[in-house]
């Protein structure tokens, strides 16, 4: 922040409630809030990157403290996993082993199919005639781009590049929006 914003920052309170009132009324009064604004976006930009400064280191000291512990669970748990493993061969009820300490419970998925390539899966569907399987939709964001909006006896209608009136595609209305850029 250059001393000129910081000259800005010393006019605004910090308090909402001591601020005091003030209405744009010409390009001068426009000019100052920008001002105002342009500096506290530069204050708001300094915080932001010290804060991720900060975020980041604390997330690298996080990760090299984490490390370890991670490396030891991944080591017991596989020693849990294996004792378990060779409990199941002996027991096939075995599902939970428990102790005061915590429990270990195995759990079985059944083979199931498990999609990898939609293109060839896409042709063997249509092939096979199994068409209630296929998705029928409607790219929109490319057909919006072609619509058009006009008036039809003062109403505003969406039509095609056809000039068709297009069932199920209603208007929105025109909106303004402001947005200060500084």
């Amino acid at each position: 922040m250059n001393p000129l914003q910081d000259f800005e920052l010393n006019e605004i309170s910090e308090q909402p409630g001591n601020r005091p009132q003030f209405e744009i009324n010409d390009m001068n009064s426009l000019n100052w809030a920008f001002r105002k604004i342009a500096a506290l976006k530069s204050q708001e930009k300094e915080i932001k990157a010290l804060a991720a400064t900060e975020k980041q280191r604390i997330e690298e000291w996080e990760s090299k403290e984490l490390k370890p512990i991670e490396d030891n669970l991944a080591f017991f748990e596989n020693l849990v996993g294996v004792y378990h493993t060779k409990q199941l061969q002996e027991d096939p009820k075995a599902k939970t082993l428990s102790t005061p300490y915590g429990k270990s419970k195995s759990r079985t998925t059944k083979a199931s199919p498990k999609e990898v390539d939609k293109e060839k899966l896409l042709h063997h569907v249509k092939d096979a005639g199994m068409t209630e399987f296929i998705k029928e939709s409607v790219a929109w964001g490319d057909l919006k781009k072609t619509l058009t909006v006009t008036e039809l006896d003062g109403k505003p209608i969406v039509i095609d590049l056809n000039g068709q009136a297009v069932p199920g595609v209603e208007v929105q209305p025109e909106t303004v929006n402001f947005k200060v850029e500084v």
